[in-house]
């Protein structure tokens, strides 16, 4: 409220929120800084009302007035988004700022801290550095209490994503048993330990690979999470992470090269839950679960910061879901795969290259849209063995969230898995054959359409070495 009387302090907050939208944080994010601005004019002028998730549904991502926001998380997503952006401008440029913006968790209202708020006649000075510390007033009740909560759900932002799950659950039980299990993986935080195991004992899973050689009556299906923090960590500090720095939970490995504040941000991050998972991770879980039913069969869900590399010297089975970066984990199969991915320093993305490029494929495949925005991205499914096991392992990644979700979509969907594993020349239900599918996708507003297949690979059934 006193912000809103004091145009030198609004002068000041407006070149703050461009300097940020034109920074590095928010490069390439153009939705990410739609939002942002958004929340902070509609704060300013004190429409709080607005400041809701249909509301905000509607007004800037033109949904329907009657749009379910239970199905539709696109505000809830880039909510989430903008949090971790905006850490990660404050870990680069936090000393020399003297606003901070920020974004509380489970709300769309944000909150502005000076080191003082100019009054009326003040000037605001020399851009931002000259306005100084100091939290404003807190918001009234009301509104306080009503933005705290997504409107759909009453419950924080990150946890509201089990509410996206597809009703293809069987009766009021089942349904609950998914809930309660995605529930889990938002809130736990339990290191080094499984977060739920879900114990089906109807229906038989899909008898069709790699299911079938997934899912069996003797062994453990593990599925493996990514870690969304620890792709903001290599943002802020330019690093990537291998997995050998991943396993020894050296996750800033040249601390001596950042500042004081990036160093402070990063364990901010790192400090989180060790068991959060991107929010495309969370269906795909919930469809694997779905699909392992029947027979006693044991799925668990893991967070990839939660487990270790003797975790995985078993003969029990795995899915990882992420690239490298985003699930370090996946780097320890690149040396059975041709389609591996790649970070561009250059251009902020990964993508996806082919080492042994067969006639009509390309040696490279980049990203024409990066998160969230437009254009064409590209998503792996792997079958591969877990070396010097008698396990099983699937991958499935993409370039982007987004890449994730398709590659998620088509492997957990038997019905549109079976004829493009026909198309490869692999019998779904014939013996164990290991192998890789590229897919290219449209993406749009987040959501990946249109997902063909473009190359597919049959995998020697031992592992070779490259050099």
């Amino acid at each position: 409220m006193r912000l809103a009387e004091s145009d030198s302090a609004v002068a000041s907050l407006r070149q703050h929120l461009k300097e940020i939208v034109d920074g590095t944080a928010f490069k390439g994010s153009h939705r990410c800084a739609q939002f942002l601005g958004y929340v902070v004019d509609k704060a300013i002028g004190g429409d709080f009302e607005s400041l809701k998730e249909r509301v905000i549904g509607v007004e800037l991502f033109g949904r329907s007035s009657s749009y379910y926001t239970g199905d539709d998380a696109i505000v809830r997503v880039t909510a989430s988004d903008v949090r971790k952006r905006l850490l990660q401008h404050y870990g680069t440029y936090g000393a020399s700022s003297g606003i901070r913006i920020s974004l509380p968790l489970g709300s769309y209202v944000p909150e502005f801290t000076f080191e003082q708020v100019p009054g009326p006649s003040e000037s605001p000075g020399n851009g931002t550095a000259a306005v100084a510390k100091r939290v404003l007033e807190d918001l009234p009740a009301p509104h306080r209490s009503m933005a705290a909560v997504s409107e759909s759900t009453g419950i924080p932002d990150t946890v509201a994503v089990a509410e996206n799950l597809p009703a293809k659950t069987s009766g009021s039980v089942r349904r609950w048993q998914l809930i309660a299990l995605l529930l889990l993986m938002g809130n736990l935080a339990l290191a080094g330990a499984y977060l739920v195991r879900v114990t089906r004992a109807a229906d038989a899973p899909p008898n069709i690979l790699p299911w079938r050689a997934l899912f069996t009556p003797s062994r453990i299906t593990h599925v493996i999470t990514s870690d969304p923090n620890i792709v903001n960590v290599q943002e802020i500090t330019g690093n990537e992470i291998s997995v050998s720095d991943y396993a020894n939970h050296r996750y800033i490995p040249e601390p001596n090269k950042l500042s004081p504040d990036e160093i402070r941000f990063c364990h901010i991050l790192l400090g989180g839950d060790t068991s959060s998972a991107a929010a495309v991770d969370t269906p795909i879980a919930a469809n694997i679960v779905e699909l392992g039913r029947g027979n006693a069969r044991n799925i668990d869900v893991h967070g990839a910061r939660g487990i270790r590399f003797e975790d995985l010297k078993t003969d029990d089975n795995f899915v990882f879901l992420g690239s490298p970066r985003s699930n370090p984990w996946t780097a320890l199969f690149n040396d059975q795969l041709d389609f591996v991915f790649a970070f561009d320093k250059n251009l902020g993305q990964e993508f996806i290259r082919d080492v042994h490029p067969r006639p009509n494929e390309q040696a490279e495949y980049h990203p024409t849209a990066p998160g969230w925005a437009t254009g064409q991205s590209f998503g792996i499914v792997a079958f591969v063995r877990n070396p010097d096991q008698n396990g099983q392992v699937l991958l499935l990644a993409g370039a982007s969230g987004e890449g994730t979700e398709a590659a998620g979509k088509l492997a957990t969907d038997p019905g549109r898995l079976t004829p493009v594993l026909r198309a490869c020349g692999i019998s779904p239900l014939g013996p164990l054959q290991h192998f890789e599918l590229l897919l290219q996708f449209s993406s749009m507003a987040g959501s990946p359409n249109n997902i063909s297949v473009i190359a597919c690979h049959i995998l020697p059934s031992q592992i070779v070495r490259r050099p």
